[in-house]
């Protein structure tokens, strides 16, 4: 299956993946639903205040002001602040409400896209950058929240208020109203036809910071190595590119975010104008009065006035909604890694063999098969040894008995099941996998050698020393300076890929699994060390059947039988000399 997230946009139907996303938005947005309703009545509010204020004015100056009843001015100009302090109250209670909707939002939506990052298989973070989905999760994300707590809020009151000024234009004077309205109609039809190219733009930005954000984390995580080699000004050109198009894309976007306001002004100013001289007009004609005509224009630009900071919201929305897409192709996505029924057969079957292969063939994404129609079985209580030159399927063939991928012909079977009817806790339980390039966390050594393993999360330190005594791995310790409260620090902490090694053997021999398999568990490990692993090995209960992926030769000598990977083939290899040869063969061939 394929997961690149930019091919993504490519095949699917935008239109209805977004909808389809959207109502993902729903629930997350459904615990603010009485928060909503108060800013919607504080927004409610404020626009029918600074709706009236315009009448109030009117009817002062023809009602007081012209005929010079100064005590009916400073009663209604009382009124009008008393009103403006009224709506000033309900705006700051509207922002502060909406405020705290986007913070929350915000908080639940990182949480439901890490969610979804966690279901999803190995292949979807091989086939995408780690530092897209960091911007994925943090910057679009806040594109989002900027939206829900600053823009939305603005959003609602200007269309309230346009709405409300619009009416109020029609019905003091409908041919003076329609003339005051007419420019919009140009505004709207301009707006639609620059809309898809606005979020173009922005969808574009998104992407080159993504982008960007993954070649910084990618040419840091392998700093180490562009220092070693002295290319230092690989980094450079590489971070230089990206930032080009960041920059190349960010200002194309700035200017499109930008093309609304000044357009929508110049408008505004016209209509302002077609109201001054046909009122005028109107007043010479004896048809309306000054007071009017004041009152007009303030109506004018409480119509006008918020269609210009739509102009400058629609890009905050565009932006939002660019960024929306980007996480909707997370949310949209599924693993292909789903639980299936056993089969009537494989409920009530007793196999001798721990692990089948039936008939398998493997291949990453859409790319060619990399195992092709492989037979084999692991019996229980025996070694296996994985032999085979580089790049000839050993570590996938693992992948496979772990689950990490399913197969994309034939069937793997455990205990006579197939593998992908176990749930995952139970099939964790049951297979062990020590990888070559081993995982530790921020923590200390005992939240590291406990992780994903309940039987031991209350043990106390002292009835931890016992455990791991009784399991023979007390002497691995000794490699720690403070034992089991050795602080683990991921980066920079000065602990050897050594140690980070024993911390991940450690972890996998605790949970005495069923099938403990090692990629190359020993291949960061001192000879010394090894020795001790191998001792260990040999404690681990006896119904454990170990499969072992090495290079180097003393290790798989024990072995019960060895198989030899080459081209996406399988093979018996019979004796540890037999092995050897076809070892040396298959490096000689390669």
């Amino acid at each position: 299956m394929n997961y690149t997230l930019s091919d993504l946009t490519k095949e699917k139907n935008s239109k209805r993946a977004f909808w389809k996303a959207a109502k993902k938005l729903l629930p997350i947005l459904a615990p603010e639903k009485k928060n909503f309703f108060l800013a919607l009545a504080a927004i409610l509010i404020n626009s029918g205040l600074t709706l009236l204020a315009p009448i109030l004015v009117a009817r002062t100056i023809d009602d007081y002001i012209l005929t010079k009843q100064f005590g009916g001015v400073l009663v209604f100009s009382a009124i009008i602040v008393l009103m403006y302090l009224g709506a000033f109250l309900a705006n700051y209670f509207q922002t502060r409400m909406m405020g705290g909707v986007g913070q929350r939002t915000l908080f639940r939506l990182r949480s439901v896209i890490f969610d979804k990052l966690q279901e999803l298989p190995v292949a979807f973070f091989n086939q995408n950058k780690a530092g897209d989905l960091i911007s994925r999760i943090n910057n679009d994300t806040d594109k989002l929240n900027q939206f829900f707590s600053q823009s939305l809020v603005q959003l609602m009151g200007s269309l309230f208020v346009m709405a409300g000024a619009a009416v109020v234009l029609v019905v003091l004077n409908p041919r003076l109203g329609l003339a005051a309205l007419a420019p919009a109609v140009f505004l709207l039809i301009f707006t639609r036809a620059i809309s898809p190219w606005v979020k173009k733009r922005n969808t574009a930005n998104l992407q080159a910071v993504g982008g960007m954000s993954a070649e910084v984390q990618e040419s840091l995580d392998n700093f180490k190595v562009v220092a070693a080699f002295n290319r230092r000004d690989y980094f450079r050109e590489h971070f230089h590119e990206a930032n080009v198009t960041n920059f190349s894309a960010a200002l194309h976007a700035g200017i499109a975010n930008n093309v609304f306001t000044p357009v929508y002004t110049f408008f505004s100013n016209v209509a302002q104008l077609i109201v001054l001289s046909y009122g005028i007009y109107l007043i010479v004609e004896g048809d309306f009065t000054v007071g009017l005509l004041i009152s007009f224009i303030a109506y004018v630009n409480n119509f006008y006035n918020p269609l210009r900071q739509i102009a400058g919201i629609y890009s905050t929305l565009q932006t939002a909604l660019a960024g929306w897409d980007r996480i909707s192709q997370i949310l949209e996505l599924q693993s292909n890694l789903l639980v299936v029924a056993p089969e009537e057969n494989e409920k009530s079957l007793s196999h001798p063999s721990l692990l089948q292969f039936q008939d398998v063939s493997f291949r990453y994404g859409d790319g060619k098969d990399v195992l092709h129609h492989i037979s084999f079985s692991l019996e229980k209580e025996k070694t296996y040894a994985l032999v085979g030159p580089t790049g000839g399927g050993k570590t996938t063939t693992a992948s496979l008995m772990a689950r990490l991928y399913d197969a994309s012909e034939g069937k793997v079977l455990l205990n006579g099941r197939d593998i992908r009817s176990f749930e995952a806790a139970e099939r964790t339980q049951k297979i062990g996998f020590i990888l070559q390039d081993p995982f530790v966390f921020s923590g200390t050594v005992r939240e590291n050698i406990l992780y994903g393993n309940p039987k031991y999360a209350d043990s106390s330190s002292e009835q931890m020393k016992e455990v791991l005594e009784q399991a023979g791995l007390q002497k691995l310790l000794v490699r720690f300076e403070n034992g089991l409260d050795t602080p683990v620090v991921t980066v920079g902490s000065g602990m050897s890929l050594g140690q980070k090694q024993l911390i991940a053997f450690i972890r996998a021999v605790l949970r005495a699994p069923e099938l403990l398999i090692l990629d190359e568990a020993t291949a960061n490990i001192d000879t010394v060390t090894e020795s001790f692993l191998s001792e260990i090995l040999e404690k681990l209960p006896k119904e454990t059947t170990r499969v072992i992926i090495a290079h180097r030769l003393n290790t798989i000598k024990n072995a019960d039988e060895i198989f030899f990977v080459d081209a996406g083939t399988v093979t018996r290899a019979g004796s540890f000399e037999h092995a050897l040869d076809m070892l040396l063969t298959g490096y000689r061939g390669s």
